[in-house]
């Protein structure tokens, strides 16, 4: 568990504000390489099924001049397996979607679906990409992503920075310690324990000093945060936050 924790930047919504106005701007693929600049360690973008940010010339496109590595985020379609599998990215993170959703509401249901996620992901890990699964801090779903070949769990911190945002302590505590306590058990199976989806500056620390915890994926707050001070400093503020937090 030794080593600097990694963050990743998500450029997604660098896209959303493109696709607002069916423009060339701003270039998600530009804001990629102001990330890799300002101490991102890898780059993040989710493939919607619907395309509503981030589009297929923009994983071309990342693929092209990415230094550092690119984590693909999917559903579990045979149709984003083919593009992985056509573009081989470092590391993919198999997420739910659902069309009506505004942004990724919950974990995985990889126990319910184990046998069809195993065969999902087997080729993706032939192809030499990192597999990930993004799940609830639930011993159930570790287990299963354990059982069905994921190198990776990346769990959800979106109802811990929701407590906190709504200002119900307690329960953002205990999900807090529910987090701590599953990062660990992830650690303990021989997983690589990530975790996102809704850090901010205020919420970011508290998880990232979790040791068993390699690396951190925000993208939605740094980009809101870029309007107002740039991307370049709201990284770098993100990873000094990160970084005292390890320290």
């Amino acid at each position: 568990m030794s080593g600097k924790l990694r963050l990743g930047v998500n450029i997604d919504h660098v896209a959303t504000v493109r696709n607002a106005r069916g423009s060339a701007y701003p270039d998600p693929i530009r804001a990629a390489k102001i990330a890799e600049d300002a101490g991102a360690d890898g780059i993040t973008a989710h493939l919607r099924e619907d395309r509503r940010h981030i589009s297929d010339a923009d994983i071309e496109g990342l693929m092209a001049v990415l230094t550092k590595p690119l984590n693909f985020e999917m559903a579990a379609t045979d149709e984003m397996q083919k593009i992985a599998l056509r573009h081989r990215p470092h590391a993919v993170c198999i997420v739910p979607e659902k069309r009506e959703e505004r942004t990724t509401e919950g974990g995985l249901e990889v126990a319910r679906e184990e046998n069809r996620l195993a065969h999902f992901i087997a080729p993706l890990r032939e192809a030499g990409c990192r597999v990930s699964i993004f799940i609830a801090a639930d011993a159930r779903q570790i287990e299963a992503a354990h059982r069905i070949g994921a190198q990776v769990i990346e769990l959800h911190t979106g109802a811990y920075c929701d407590f906190h945002a709504d200002g119900h302590f307690a329960q953002r505590d205990a999900e807090l310690e529910r987090l701590r306590e599953m990062a660990a058990y992830g650690h303990s199976l021989g997983l690589e324990v990530h975790a996102g989806h809704g850090l901010t500056y205020e919420t970011v620390q508290p998880v990232a000093a979790f040791p068993e915890v390699m690396e951190l994926n925000i993208g939605h707050f740094i980009i809101g945060e870029a309007i107002f001070r740039g991307l370049d400093p709201a990284i770098r503020e993100m990873r000094r936050l990160m970084d005292e937090a390890r320290g």
